[in-house]
């Protein structure tokens, strides 16, 4: 069997640019590409060397889809993202406004959830004790 690894997620945001800026403060993530995409919207890629968050924002005003996504085919219901130091991660996210819920320390590591401002839910793990 060939092994596999998830490259890239691709959500839909109201600014890629500030969604970029967070990214790279609370993961120290870096933008790996950005500029012009799919139908005249604009695109920033954002992570590591092996996997990134494409941020993507059409032409015009988004809007943000009622409802809860864990119970729509298709709903998108967190993005998890692995730290070394959760604490830290989670000062840095709380530094910028940001509530945390959902705190859980069980096998095989700690975590806790935030929505960002597009109400995209991510989830920071930790598998460091």
């Amino acid at each position: 069997m060939s092994s596999a690894f998830l490259e890239h997620v691709n959500v839909t945001v109201s600014d890629p640019e500030a969604t970029s800026k967070r990214l790279e403060t609370w993961f120290g993530w870096k933008v790996r590409w950005k500029g012009a995409s799919l139908g005249g919207g604009t695109t920033y890629h954002i992570g590591n060397e092996t996997s990134y968050v494409a941020a993507y924002s059409p032409p015009g005003t988004t809007s943000k889809v009622a409802g809860d996504s864990y119970s729509q085919h298709g709903g998108l219901n967190h993005i998890a993202v692995v730290v070394d130091d959760i604490d830290a991660t989670e000062t840095l996210i709380k530094a910028d406004g940001y509530s945390t819920h959902n705190h859980g320390d069980y096998e095989p590591g700690r975590r806790f959830y935030f929505y960002d401002d597009d109400g995209i839910e991510f989830e920071v793990v930790s598998y460091t004790k």
